[in-house]
């Protein structure tokens, strides 16, 4: 079972993915404006790879952006890959 928690303040913001209650990787990400973030960083440990966690912090992240009408600029390079090969989550991208 997985469980993504979120956390944000007014320059910065933290998503974390635990996996059977052990925390397993993260995505951070920084606000450019009132309306948009920078998804800066995505890091699942070794130990959860091949579980299509790292996959799921990006889809949290859209969903957050899609139901607080803000906008992603994906600079993490798997972020990026993901959305980009994802049309269904393009519609977040600034």
């Amino acid at each position: 079972m997985t469980e993504i928690k979120h956390h944000n303040d007014e320059k910065k913001g933290l998503f974390e993915i635990y996996f059977e209650n052990k925390k397993a990787g993260e995505m951070t990400y920084t606000w450019a404006g009132e309306d948009k973030f920078i998804i800066d960083h995505t890091q699942v440990d070794e130990a959860f790879s091949g579980k299509g966690l790292a996959k799921k912090l990006v889809i949290a992240g859209v969903e957050y952006a899609r139901k607080n009408s803000k906008k992603i600029i994906p600079l993490c390079p798997y972020a990026k890959a993901t959305i980009d090969r994802n049309a269904e989550l393009q519609d977040v991208l600034s």
